[in-house]
């Protein structure tokens, strides 16, 4: 039998050496290589084998190189314009250099000095532009070299004839210049002395922008003006094929400017607009401005009348003042304001002054079928809850009163609901109410009749003769409430109103002060401010009623940074601060703050000197007057930097301030720490609260901005203290209002069964905010579930009612949302109704659950219809075919991108939810808007009928 072979493996004691390259080339030798050495010869420096006519190319490059280092100069200048018309002709894939580049790199070094040796003269100008392409090669090692040789060529021919990727180098190289010269104090690390000056640099921004806008380079052209400090100047470049593709990236990029850039942008974009006559869209921006002077120019513009009427509708959904377009801004000139009606042509007033609103939303509910009046078994749907027998706990005032608020948030401005406006002669629903109660019914009367002051203001003028004072408060809150949006042209609210402003009752007072705070929102009516600036400076009222008073000066002037209104209160708000008993620390100081804050609304840093004032005020609540004012003043900019001081403001644990004093004893240091929670810590710590409302109202204008802000509510929640986490669901609201998202309504949802009472409200109320005026079925479903959740809480299942009656607001043609025209304008009067609200649940044990819940009804000057009613030219309605889908953004995208996606087809008047955007189905006619939203005036496109012939 054969033996097994053994094998016997040896292992060595060191590891085997590794192979270098020079070890290979000598195996190569001693071996053979497998290619031969004229193919070797051919290779490139990569290692790559050339074709034949690369290899020709290659040898033809290096032999015009040679020529330029022979002594003859009569050769340099063939050899050069060969070497241009190759490198220019030269084609590549977008992944691979050119062949010329490639081949002619290794000499760059070589050339460089060369072109250093050479004098002065049109040849050196034309090497200096070749080197300046070749510098591209090099841009690892030599930085900025393509501008420097660019620069030093002189040369005046457009730097696109070497192709777009030399453009954009040049377009990198031009910033990182300027950025560097104007850093060049900080750091002293430039040795090279700068070529060029700063117009050098401009000069070839400006040829290179000119040929990014002529090839669809429309942002990088943007973005280099910008780099270069003088994007106004794209203005001049700009032509009818691409100014509109400017502007829409210009307008994009606002939110994520600094302070002094997102206006310069703004102002760019309205001067392109006005000089291509697009009028609707220059005055869009204008709005966003907030500039009286540009806004009335740019109404008075168009010569077309049917354009300024357009332009009028505009301005009316935007509550601009009726002063801002007749000149007569500011100063005390009341006889200027009162003869505004007769300065204006009637056909304008009308549009202006909103007049049609009321007719053209039960129109709109009639053609959707919804005209018939809900009754609240109708928002109920008690038969669906599941709730307990016994569930029969809530006293039934309390009831009644939710029934009040859900039946005038359904029913607002139909003017045919069955409790209040079909009611009999008893007015039997009002005396279903206690107390406080019978005003707030008194006053719902002014949302069911809202916008339609003909007709309401009998109703509510019946009330004010009723012996009963709370009625007649709730008949006065009307009579304001139900001229919120609408211009009227008695003047009929001041006149009912203002004798009750000194009234000694405090209900009928505080009545008439609110309801010309809803009428005047937003119109700077002057002859408010002079029946209120006693009312706040004196010293001897309560803070309740110069609170509400500032409050009101605050919604009448709401973004006009009106010198005298913030003088007197900044200056009310000091003399306060010094009085033993200023009143402000009481629970109306906030209102105070609020109204304060509201005049600075949308002003950036108009706002800094006030802030610097209100340092200076030596009380608690000068913290939360600085952060309102601030929050107010940027809001809806997505401002990053105020943000973070938000944030930082939210850092704060109130309750450890003494730990400073770990050297105390320990039993004196928690009897200091417990006296120090209940006196300081109410009116410590109630700035926390609205720095986070700050955060939303600074974030909310930009998506972005506002996706990151609803992760840092998530954090606030989690880790933050009771005062923190109150606030963020009604945060979350301002955010995302009448806009029902599926995430943010599982995340209020699950707040609503939070620990803390005072969370699971404000969520509650916030799921209503959200889902303001949708319809929404899956929220209703949630807010069904919480009815028979909270079944036993009283407060809370009386905040369920709220949020259901909010849901079906205007049975789903109202919503809430401050943003208009494709969400680009922020509207203030609509956004400060929201502030009022948000500010009571701050609270609301002791304000909407007190006695106050007629503070509910600051939301009307916040409810607009969602509609789109398509006009004639006689303004009559025109059904028109639309389609109607979710808005998709295209900015920046190349070609014409489809601007709506998943759209059905519909005939106007059509309902639009707030991520929704119309455009017409046909080319039939023209819309003097550039937005489809509330009313487009459209034109019969003479063109229409012959396509149609040629068609057929």
């Amino acid at each position: 039998m054969p033996q097994p072979t053994e094998f016997e493996i040896k292992v060595p004691s060191k590891d085997p050496k590794k192979k270098t390259p020079e070890d290979s080339d000598e195996k190569d030798k001693a071996e053979g290589s497998s290619k031969p050495n004229d193919e070797k010869a051919k290779d490139d420096p990569e290692g790559e084998e050339l074709s034949e006519e690369d290899l020709q190319l290659k040898n033809e490059l290096e032999m015009l190189v040679e020529r330029l280092k022979e002594g003859d100069k009569k050769l340099y200048h063939l050899a050069l314009e060969t070497l241009r018309v190759l490198i220019r002709t030269s084609t590549s894939s977008m992944t691979s250099v050119p062949k010329p580049l490639k081949f002619l790199r290794p000499h760059y070094p070589e050339l460089q000095a060369l072109y250093e040796t050479w004098d002065a003269s049109a040849d050196k100008s034309l090497f200096a532009e070749i080197l300046s392409v070749l510098a591209m090669t090099y841009s690892d090692t030599e930085p900025r070299g393509t501008l420097k040789y660019r620069l030093w060529s002189k040369s005046t021919e457009d730097p696109g004839t070497w192709g777009h990727e030399y453009v954009r180098h040049l377009a990198a190289e031009l910033g990182d210049e300027y950025d560097a010269r104007e850093h060049a104090g900080d750091e002293d690390t430039n040795q090279a002395i700068p070529v060029g000056t700063i117009e050098d640099l401009r000069e070839l921004a400006k040829s290179c922008a000119i040929f990014l806008l002529a090839h669809n380079a429309e942002p990088d052209a943007v973005d280099l003006l910008e780099a270069l400090e003088f994007v106004d100047e794209i203005a001049e470049l700009v032509d009818e094929n691409t100014f509109s593709r400017v502007c829409q990236y210009m307008i994009a990029c606002v939110p994520l400017l600094p302070v002094p850039d997102d206006i310069s942008f703004l102002r760019t974009t309205h001067n392109i607009y006005i000089k291509h006559s697009k009028f609707p869209e220059a005055l869009a921006v204008a709005i966003r401005l907030g500039d009286p002077e540009t806004i009335r120019s740019d109404f008075n513009a168009p010569a077309n009348p049917l354009m300024q009427r357009q332009l009028a509708f505009i301005l009316a959904r935007a509550g601009i003042p009726l002063e801002w377009l007749t000149g007569s801004v500011g100063g005390d000139d009341d006889m200027a304001v009162e003869d505004e009606p007769e300065e204006l042509p009637e056909d304008l007033l009308s549009c202006l002054s909103n007049s049609r609103l009321s007719e053209s939303l039960r129109d709109f509910a009639k053609e959707l079928g919804v005209l018939e009046p809900k009754s609240l078994e109708d928002v109920y749907k008690s038969h669906l809850e599941n709730t307990r027998a016994t569930a029969t706990t809530i006293d039934s005032a309390r009831g009644n009163l939710a029934g009040t608020f859900v039946n005038a948030f359904v029913n607002a401005g139909f003017a045919n609901d069955t409790l209040i406006s079909e009611a009999g002669e008893g007015n039997s629903w009002i005396y279903k109410n206690k107390d406080h109660g019978m005003m707030s019914a008194a006053a719902s009367v002014g949302l069911c009749f809202l916008w339609d002051c003909e007709t309401g203001m009998n109703k509510a003028d019946s009330y004010t003769h009723v012996a009963e004072e709370l009625i007649k408060a709730g008949g006065l809150f009307a009579t304001g409430m139900m001229n919120a949006s609408v211009l009227n042209e008695a003047d009929a609210a001041i006149a009912l109103l203002g004798d009750y402003v000194m009234n000694p009752s405090i209900a009928l007072r505080t009545s008439a002060m609110i309801g010309l705070a809803l009428a005047y929102c937003g119109r700077h009516h002057q002859g408010v401010l002079d029946l209120l600036l006693p009312v706040v400076a004196d010293e001897g009222l309560s803070m309740e009623i110069v609170g509400l008073a500032a409050l009101t000066i605050g919604f009448v002037f709401v973004g006009s940074g009106n010198g005298e209104a913030t003088g007197s209160l900044s200056q009310a708000l000091m003399e306060r601060a010094e009085m033993e008993n200023g009143g402000l620390d009481e629970k109306w100081a906030k209102f105070f703050a609020l109204g304060l804050g509201l005049l600075y609304l949308g002003q950036q840093e108009a706002s800094d000197a006030t802030i610097e004032f209100l340092k200076a005020i030596d009380h608690p609540l000068s913290k939360t007057v600085q952060i309102l004012v601030e929050g107010c003043a940027f809001a809806g900019t997505g401002n990053v930097l105020k943000v973070q001081a938000m944030l930082h403001h939210c850092d704060e644990h109130i309750v450890k301030k003494d730990e400073a004093d770990d050297k105390k004893d320990a039993k004196d240091k928690k009897s200091e720490e417990d006296t120090e929670k209940e006196s300081d810590k109410p009116s410590d710590d109630t700035f926390q609260t609205f720095a986070v409302i700050a955060i939303a109202l600074i974030a909310m204008g930009e998506n972005i901005g506002a996706e990151m802000s609803l992760r840092q509510f998530n954090h606030l929640m989690t880790y933050g203290e009771p005062v923190i986490r109150k606030a963020v669901p009604l945060a979350i609201a301002l955010v995302s209002t009448s806009n029902p998202q599926l995430p943010i309504l599982d995340t209020l949802s699950k707040y609503s069964h939070d620990n803390d009472l005072d969370v699971a409200r404000n969520a509650i109320f916030a799921m209503g905010l959200v889902g303001a005026g949708t319809n929404n079925a899956r929220l209703a479903q949630m807010l069904r579930q919480l009815a028979g959740y909270y079944y036993k809480e009283a407060d809370a299942l009386f905040v369920v009612r709220i949020a259901q009656g909010l849901v079906h607001m205007g049975k789903g043609t109202i919503g809430l949302n401050p943003f208009f025209l494709d969400n680009q304008i922020l509207s203030r009067t609509a956004l400060a109704g929201l502030l009022g609200t948000i500010t009571a649940f701050t609270d609301a044990k002791g304000f909407v659950l007190d006695k106050y819940h007629w503070m509910l009804f600051f939301l009307a000057p916040s409810m607009q219809p969602r509609f789109l009613i398509t006009l004639n030219e006689d303004l009559e309605p025109l059904p028109v075919t639309v389609r109607v889908g979710q808005a998709v953004d295209v900015v920046g995208q190349a070609g014409k991108p489809r601007t709506i996606s998943g759209f059905q087809t519909h005939q106007t008047p059509v309902r639009l939810g707030v991520t929704e955007r119309a455009e017409l189905a046909t080319e039939e006619y023209i819309p003097f808007a550039h937005v489809l939203e509330g009313f487009v005036i459209l034109k019969k496109n003479p063109g229409w009928e012959k396509e149609d012939k040629m068609d057929l």
